[in-house]
């Protein structure tokens, strides 16, 4: 393979794939390909992307988790400073895998990139002061086609690192702390609903 290694079905969830870019590195600094069509057709992963995304968020802000509910997106993400984790749970009906989450740390050091199938949710937590997050998409963005799951679903579980909350059967962020701060969720992400429930309908 050319400039990439890639980890298939990262976490047991089929079609999630960890890529890790060839870095080379000297005395003036480092040079890598962020993105190859070729070394992703050589691994087996021939995605058509229509799309670039790029945000820049504070400590302690959490995404998520979100997803398109017909118009679903296939994305490809990485930090370019900074450090996040991020996180992927399986919403495909008819997979043995349906319900969970895998998480991965992505920063400006690792160079690392989560490639996540269509029909998963998404999301991510800031872990240093800033972060600047990229991502390829493989459909256009449809605002009236989003859809979202609550980041602290109990029935899914996900152990996001450093913070410490109670939860009180909703999405709200209320009493919920990344270590020594508050942590920072829109209000849109904090009206999500339960997996079960859209499950339920």
């Amino acid at each position: 393979m050319g400039q990439i290694t890639v980890e298939k079905s990262v976490g047991g969830i089929e079609g999630l794939c960890l890529i890790t870019p060839t870095v080379h590195c000297d005395s003036r600094g480092y040079f890598m390909e962020t993105y190859s069509q070729r070394d992703m057709v050589e691994a087996r992963l021939d995605i058509r992307f229509v799309q670039d995304n790029q945000s820049k968020s504070v400590r302690g802000v959490l995404r998520g988790l979100h997803y398109q509910k017909q118009y679903q997106q296939a994305k490809l993400v990485r930090v370019i400073s900074g450090a996040v984790f991020d996180v992927a749970v399986d919403l495909r009906r008819t997979s043995s895998t349906y319900g969970l989450w895998h998480g991965e740390l992505l920063s400006a050091e690792n160079h690392r990139m989560l490639l996540i199938p269509r029909g998963f949710a998404h999301g991510f937590l800031v872990l240093t002061d800033t972060a600047e997050f990229c991502y390829k998409c493989d459909d256009f963005y449809h605002p009236e086609d989003e859809g979202g799951v609550a980041w602290n679903d109990p029935a899914i579980g996900i152990v996001w690192p450093g913070v410490t909350g109670v939860y009180q059967g909703s999405a709200s962020a209320s009493g919920w702390r990344l270590d020594d701060q508050p942590l920072l969720v829109s209000e849109k992400d904090q009206k999500w609903p339960c997996l079960r429930d859209i499950t339920a309908r």
